[in-house]
């Protein structure tokens, strides 16, 4: 399948873009395989701050991915071949760069480079509004959030906007029913203070090691902590250093800085000779949470410094080569109705043209709002990363004093257990998936579309 040819997602407009004044948000659409008038319109956004939503849509649940072995188009692009496990299976899903200056999205104001959380939200959803006037057709069709990582702010403060709007009547209205949140940071005390006792609870550590850092921390690991606590959680940092920070039981590729592949299309990158080393799906990629990872960032309430600013373009363990090699092809541009590396520049998944402002906090009230108002609410985990442990989600999703009315059990894919879940009363549910990682439609894709496919549908998952 030629890239170019094969490249044809249905944007929003014949650009793909939906224009406010001089700033173009730039979304991938992808049409319901099953019933695109009447299934569910979800809108997926990833974390960062920082990250182009086209992660998702090559790398985890979109309607294509990269060829898994050595395999180019005559142009020298990588190949890409259908995923049996898209969630346009069941979904209309539509991708969403943002806020402007991430992905393929930009602003002819720099100004609007600099943003934070509240202002993020209030333009994703003027981006709904326009959305949804230009396309009456889906008004009707039930309407959900969701997104991974950094999305767990994103999410909740867009929600937080979309139901203000309703109340007040603003037009057009939009059929809002809930959100799905993966691996979301939330509250940097359950999120960071998670960290220490999951490293040892996974056999990462040792137990002596362990008792030293909880002796010496009196059980807290993040925020006021003195100079003896803050050396031992040095050592664990340094003991974890090698591992892959985004699911423990991937292998860690490490890709000195000064070994940057030029992308050219006369050379291939130097991760397809990597590609068919492991068999997870979508091996070749690179993503961020928070200002995150070194793992000893935490998200605090504050600027938040883009990776590049930390010291480097290539996150440890990861890259996105193949996507950046076919995004910054202007044949691709063109198939896909994207804006020409002339105008918006290179295509970046992470990247450091935004200043961004973490300033909302923690996001429990806002999730006990809008449960309570009625709206359903997803929180999975995958239960194998060191980014937002799944133990810290499971804690602060149990803060919010529900009464739990699904105890915990597993839950099966194909007769086999796949993973944990807990409801509560009020719609919200909490879910794990077995053996996944940060992105769990990546390393579970099979399991990802049978729970969202049974959630979305109200089924028991």
């Amino acid at each position: 399948m030629a890239a170019p040819a094969a490249a044809s997602p249905p944007g929003t407009t014949p650009d793909g873009q939906v224009r406010d004044g001089g700033r173009g948000q730039r979304d991938y659409l992808v049409l319901s395989e099953r019933d695109p008038a009447a299934d569910p319109v979800v809108l997926w956004l990833n974390g960062g701050p920082g990250c182009s939503s086209f992660d998702g849509f090559v790398y985890e649940h979109g309607p294509f991915t990269f060829e898994p072995r050595r395999s180019t188009t005559p142009g020298g692009l990588p190949r890409l071949r259908l995923n049996p496990y898209s969630w346009s299976k069941v979904s209309n899903i539509m991708y969403l760069d943002s806020p402007a200056g991430v992905g393929m999205s930009y602003s002819l104001n720099k100004s609007d480079y600099t943003t934070g959380d509240l202002k993020t939200a209030a333009d994703a959803h003027k981006f709904l509004l326009k959305w949804f006037e230009l396309y009456p057709e889906f008004q009707s069709n039930p309407f959900y959030i969701s997104g991974e990582s950094y999305a767990g702010y994103y999410i909740p403060t867009l929600t937080d906007e979309v139901v203000k709007g309703i109340l007040k009547g603003v037009e057009p209205r939009i059929n809002f029913k809930g959100y799905l949140i993966g691996n979301g940071a939330t509250d940097v005390n359950y999120d960071y203070n998670a960290f220490v006792p999951f490293a040892h609870g996974m056999g990462l550590i040792s137990t002596g090691m362990y008792e030293d850092v909880k002796a010496t921390c009196g059980g807290t690991f993040w925020g006021k902590v003195d100079d003896l606590c803050q050396e031992n959680i040095e050592r664990v940092h340094w003991e974890l250093k090698d591992l892959n920070m985004y699911n423990i039981l991937a292998p860690c590729y490490h890709h000195p800085e000064m070994q940057e592949v030029e992308f050219i299309n006369s050379s291939l990158p130097s991760s397809f000779t990597r590609l068919g080393e492991t068999e997870r799906p979508f091996p070749v990629r690179k993503r961020m949470a928070g200002r995150s990872w070194p793992l000893r960032a935490a998200v605090r309430n504050g600027h938040i410094p883009m990776w590049p600013g930390l010291g480097g373009r290539s996150l440890p363990c990861t890259s996105d080569e193949l996507a950046t090699l076919w995004l910054d092809d202007e044949g691709v541009r063109a198939a896909i109705h994207a804006k020409p590396k002339s105008l918006i520049g290179s295509w970046e998944l992470y990247t450091a043209r935004i200043d961004y402002t973490h300033d909302t906090g923690t996001m429990q009230s806002y999730h006990k709002k809008f449960t309570a108002m009625g709206y359903r609410v997803l929180i999975y985990s995958g239960d194998h990363e060191l980014c937002v442990p799944f133990t810290g989600t499971e804690a602060w999703v149990k803060s919010i004093g529900y009464q739990v009315v699904d105890r915990w059990r597993p839950w099966y894919f194909g007769k086999q257990v796949a993973g944990y879940t807990q409801g509560y009363d009020h719609n919200l549910t909490f879910l794990t998936i077995k053996g996944a990682g940060h992105a769990v439609p990546e390393y579970k894709p099979r399991e990802a579309l049978a729970f969202y496919s049974r959630w979305l549908a109200g089924k028991k998952i």
